[in-house]
């Protein structure tokens, strides 16, 4: 079972900071999830909430703020003094992180709740700079956003996010369409996912930082967990 580090590892750094994705890199585990919206000026930004309250030193809206002023907040102190002047970082920070890893990446596009115009279109703009297709995975709870990736760029792995318990699971997802269903830890191993999982369609589950959570999940036949412990979890999978 392949194991993402979500958010970076964010049970030890603070979540989505360049901190946490340089441990993420060093670790021997499959891939690495990261979350993004965009600014007032149309940048792109690593971040999981809609608003900078949470996760630094500011308050407001990423979509009301430039990057400029988002630059200006410490996003790492909320979580400890040793993180001080961790900045918000930028998509294209997060990717040079693992520019000589061979992670898989998988952004969420957080357009779920504010509709970011255009951040679709620049997100694949970036992918396609860097030459990242093949190790990208573009998931959303925002499923027209997914429409748009495979519109643009079939070639780029999507995946539909979902917090629910689903009926008949398969037959939406290939109605949007997408590749994969990423999915809540506990509606993961509900009977419907039974059905996903045996069509090889690939299921992974968030999020998932206890060990006999993790045996479940495997033995349901989910393919990856996203886990803000990383480390622990690879550890764990790997002694048994």
């Amino acid at each position: 079972m392949d194991i993402f580090a979500h958010r970076g590892a964010s049970g030890n750094f603070p979540e989505n900071t360049i901190a946490a994705f340089k441990e993420a890199a060093r670790l021997p585990v499959f891939g690495v999830e990261f979350d993004v919206h965009m600014t007032a000026d149309g940048e792109l930004v690593v971040i999981h909430d809609e608003s900078i309250n949470r996760t630094s030193d500011g308050t407001g809206y990423v979509k009301d703020l430039s990057l400029g002023e988002l630059m200006k907040h410490d996003f790492g102190s909320w979580f400890s003094s040793d993180f001080q002047g961790e900045t918000i970082p930028t998509l294209v920070d997060v990717l040079d992180v693992f520019d000589s890893t061979e992670h898989k990446l998988n952004i969420e596009l957080k357009s779920d709740i504010f509709p970011y115009e255009g951040m679709v279109g620049r997100v694949l703009d970036v992918i396609a700079e860097r030459q990242l297709e093949s190790r990208v995975i573009i998931s959303s709870f925002d499923h027209s956003a997914i429409q748009a990736v495979k519109r643009l760029n079939p070639q780029i792995e999507t995946a539909a996010l979902f917090m629910e318990v689903l009926v008949h699971p398969l037959d939406y997802i290939h109605r949007i369409p997408a590749d994969a269903l990423h999915i809540l830890f506990p509606a993961a191993i509900r009977p419907p996912m039974a059905e996903v999982i045996n069509s090889g369609m690939p299921v992974r589950t968030f999020t998932v930082n206890d060990e006999k959570y993790a045996m479940l999940v495997k033995q349901a036949g989910v393919q990856a967990i996203f886990t803000d412990y990383p480390e622990k979890m690879n550890a764990f999978l790997h002694s048994r």
